[in-house]
């Protein structure tokens, strides 16, 4: 059995196995260490293309040449002043130095663990060397406050000063974390404060505060409301009884004149002719009956009075004293 054909496509096989291995490809935001036994050989290669290795014994270690992101855990640190306070943080870096950079950390994973704990503690001792309104203040500035929300004896002012401020402190962090970053082949571009903020038992206060002022804001607003509805209510008040008072003036007024002009036309009508003045007499004596008599009464009149001339006069009785029920 002729196995010349077997022999050739086993050496193929194996010669596309070596070449495989032999062979790599270099992305240009990549550079690639060539290591053989754990150890690096030659200069890392940073060219983009293709290259070659020898199959089996060496391996490749890819690193990125582009800017990478460290980003910290949130921390609580004491300030100076000794207020408790939660900074997060993060950063931007780069290997500058691939051969130190992977006999020391390895890899991106170690130089993350080693810019941990070398930007942690620059972090911690610079915030820690300074006072709370170094952290949070970067520039002076006046204070922008509502008028309406502050006293009558209270105006608008600066804000507490600070010397150094948020952006030195954070230079300081840099310039303090470079030359260790350095030793290991890594370069610190820039670093920052990412968010700033109170722990939770200090926040919880400061919310408590904030609620106490504008409880007080809005109680002084209550009052101030009050008191400019009683100050409305009184001013309807008075309002209210001068129109009652006028309205009362010109009723009585209007009344008088009314009255006055029944009486004219009541003292025309007395004057016209006697037989007019007579009723009218008539009429008066029995309005003064009905006012004045009531049912069941007994009424003795004498001779000489009015009542009994007008009766006698009315009814033709005589001169005698007469009784009425």
């Amino acid at each position: 059995m002729n196995k010349g054909p077997q022999f050739i496509i086993i050496g193929v096989v194996a010669l596309l196995i070596v070449v495989s291995n032999s062979l790599f490809v270099v992305d240009m935001r990549q550079l690639v260490f060539i290591t053989q036994f754990g150890k690096p050989v030659g200069k890392p290669i940073t060219e983009a293309g293709l290259h070659f290795k020898l199959p089996f014994v060496q391996k490749t270690t890819v690193f990125d040449k582009r800017f990478l992101e460290w980003d910290g855990l949130a921390n609580d640190v004491t300030t100076k002043d000794k207020q408790l306070f939660k900074i997060d943080t993060y950063a931007r870096w780069k290997i500058t130095d691939p051969l130190l950079f992977f006999q020391s950390v390895n890899n991106v994973n170690g130089a993350q663990t080693r810019l941990d704990d070398v930007l942690d503690g620059a972090a911690r001792s610079v915030v820690a060397a300074n006072n709370l309104v170094e952290l949070i203040r970067s520039e002076q500035r006046e204070a922008s406050v509502d008028s309406e929300d502050q006293d009558d004896n209270q105006s608008t002012g600066d804000l507490a000063e600070f010397s150094v401020g948020r952006s030195a402190l954070e230079s300081e962090i840099l310039q303090m974390a470079k030359p260790k970053l350095e030793e290991v082949g890594i370069e610190l571009l820039d670093f920052r404060f990412k968010r700033l903020n109170y722990s939770e038992d200090v926040k919880r206060e400061i919310l408590n505060r904030m609620k106490a002022e504008r409880n007080r804001i809005a109680d002084r607003y209550r009052s101030e409301g009050q008191g400019e509805a009683a100050k409305i209510i009184g001013q309807k008040e008075r309002e209210l009884k001068q129109i009652t008072s006028d309205a009362y003036r010109q009723v009585q007024q209007i009344r008088g004149e009314a009255d006055a002009e029944a009486v004219k036309i009541y003292a025309n009508a007395y004057n016209a002719n006697d037989e007019a003045r007579s009723f009218f007499q008539f009429q008066k004596t029995l309005e003064a009956y009905e006012a004045s008599i009531n049912q069941g009464d007994t009424l003795i009149l004498s001779t000489d009075s009015e009542f009994y001339r007008f009766l006698k006069s009315s009814e033709g009785v005589s001169g005698e004293p007469t009784s009425a029920e």
